[in-house]
């Protein structure tokens, strides 16, 4: 390890070559660009990256998925920079783990294993701590016979953190019994969101749920629009639970927002069967705020990335805003940035038709914008223009149009208080005896 306590450690990416049938995303996203998210995941762990090695191959090898020359070079590598850790790019089979660790003999991670660890580090709440756990016995229970030495290994470090890794050394009874309880706890969890989401549901607020690629500002954004202090750093997955907030719109609408766990490309299957309790959050949203880094320039595929775990999770057919973050990263002109949301539709397979909102939540330009917009598009309560005509001595109705509805103009003429303005439907039919027309 370095003096400050970080682990050093080699990243190993795989390039396959165009025939091979894994390949697609592969040329998509490039070796390198993706070696260099597998960097930002390794620093986010805590990790110090001291080299990178990539493998080009027709196909991964069955037994150490980069050949053995190639691995004959990791391994003088690894012992030239004393590498605590060397992490793949790929998943690992149990063979290839166990060759692996044989032949480099050192903590072998790959890149699930290394986001289960940063989920472990990040989770805070019970349920969020109970999805992690259940997320890495199920992906470490096949592979309990091919760990090798680290199933006696009981140091710190990336890979070791999480209540996941103190089952390594229990019989797979034992952790078959311990998943069953853990899925039974998330049940009972999911039926208590199931609870509070019918009570928010009797009273007539939408839900709005931020979505987007890990990193793209959605924490930044919500705290701009709720002012809730969510944790936002620049690290992958800098928040794991989620948060819900109230937000008043322009015409005075009240929603709830919901801010959830970041996407990320190759995200493993086991953490989204865990977190299904809370990414149902997203799919009863009325609507999805689809946040993308628009200085990224792998935008396009991380938009597309977004939209295939939604469509895992039955969210694909919510409507969505397309909020283009980061903004103050660009000097874009309003027919560049027309483009650019264009370009980004286009490539990801998104409608036309998709509102698109640039924003800036660090700077907070275009936010107002983005609330203009989320109240065009929000399908509940809709919004209309409506003249009232009140009683001067009544004050309630006229307290509840300037606190729910949008106060176009007021004026008293004889006894009466004529009010304009745009208005909920749910508050207009309150008000229906008032109505003029």
């Amino acid at each position: 390890m370095t003096a400050e306590g970080q682990e050093r450690a080699i990243l190993v990416g795989l390039e396959l070559k165009s025939g091979h049938r894994r390949a697609a995303d592969h040329l998509l996203y490039g070796a390198e660009e993706s070696l260099a998210e597998l960097k930002a995941l390794a620093e986010s762990a805590g990790a110090r990256v001291a080299d990178t090695v990539i493998q080009s191959r027709p196909a991964p090898d069955a037994a150490t998925l980069i050949g053995s020359g190639k691995l004959e070079e990791l391994r003088r590598l690894a012992g030239f920079h004393e590498a605590d850790v060397v992490l793949f790019d790929s998943e690992l089979t149990p063979t290839q783990l166990r060759n692996l660790e044989r032949a480099l003999d050192c903590k072998i991670l790959d890149r699930t294993q290394l986001i289960l660890d940063i989920f472990a580090r990040r989770a805070r709440t019970r349920e969020g701590q109970l999805q992690v756990e259940l997320a890495q016995l199920n992906y470490l229970l096949p592979r309990l016979t091919g760990r090798g030495a680290q199933m006696s290994r009981l140091g710190g470090g990336i890979g070791t953190r999480g209540p996941g890794e103190t089952q390594l050394e229990t019989d797979r009874r034992r952790i078959y019994r311990r998943i069953q309880k853990l899925e039974e706890e998330l049940e009972s969890v999911r039926g208590g969101r199931g609870t509070q989401r019918r009570q928010r549901q009797s009273v007539p607020l939408a839900t709005v749920g931020l979505v987007g690629y890990t990193n793209a500002g959605k924490s930044t954004l919500f705290n701009r629009l709720t002012g809730a202090g969510v944790l936002a750093d620049a690290r992958l997955f800098a928040t794991l639970d989620p948060t819900v907030r109230h937000v008043t719109l322009p015409s005075h609408r009240k929603v709830l927002m919901s801010d959830t766990v970041g996407f990320i490309r190759n995200l493993p299957t086991t953490l989204v069967k865990a977190f299904r309790a809370t990414l149902e959050e997203v799919t009863e949203a009325a609507i999805l705020l689809h946040v993308v880094d628009a200085s990224s320039p792998h935008a396009p595929h991380q938009t597309a990335h977004v939209l295939k775990v939604l469509a895992d999770i039955g969210a694909e057919q919510t409507p969505q805003i397309l909020v283009l973050n980061k903004m103050d990263c660009l000097s874009e002109s309003a027919e560049a940035t027309e483009s650019l949301a264009q370009r980004i539709l286009g490539e990801a397979r998104l409608s036309a038709r998709t509102a698109t909102a640039p924003v800036s939540a660090r700077t907070g330009a275009g936010v107002e914008a983005l609330l203009q917009t989320i109240d065009q598009a929000l399908p509940l309560d809709p919004v209309s223009h409506a003249l009232f005509r009140i009683p001067a001595g009544e004050g309630a109705p006229i307290h509840l149009l300037h606190e729910r509805a949008k106060v176009l103009s007021s004026r008293y003429q004889d006894a009466y208080c004529e009010v304009e303005a745009e208005v909920p439907e749910s508050v207009k039919r309150r008000l229906s005896r008032y109505l003029v027309g």
